[in-house]
């Protein structure tokens, strides 16, 4: 809650490349070799991007409302809609820092063995 009204739904879209400077990432499934994520919060498009060298947070400098997913669908990423779990009763699961285990601490994914973009995707 804030000010004493709910807290606006949080509508978030993860995004999957093919892209990748990275020579052993080419092991993955062609389309599926990074992920990123972004968040709607109802005022601001967030965009969390779990990169080799860094990790990028931004606002991006777009209306709320903009269609963000169909713009990344227009630069050929793949991009699906995600549920955000929050309230879990025990810590997520250790696993390698990774785009995937990044998003999926964002989501609130506490599976153990997802991790690939792919098996992010499906």
């Amino acid at each position: 809650m804030t000010g004493g009204r709910p807290a606006p739904a949080v509508l978030a879209w993860v995004a999957f490349s093919g892209q990748t400077d990275l020579a052993w990432l080419r092991l993955l499934r062609p389309g599926f070799r990074h992920c990123f994520l972004a968040l709607n919060d109802g005022r601001h498009w967030l965009t969390l991007d779990p990169l080799a060298t860094c990790t990028e947070l931004a606002v991006q400098p777009v209306p709320v409302g903009f269609d963000l997913a169909g713009w990344y669908r227009d630069q050929g990423l793949t991009v699906i809609a995600a549920p955000v779990v929050r309230g879990h009763r025990r810590p997520a699961p250790l696993g390698p820092f990774s785009c995937v285990e990044a998003i999926k601490r964002a989501l609130g994914i506490h599976d153990r063995w997802l991790i690939t973009p792919f098996q992010l995707y499906r």
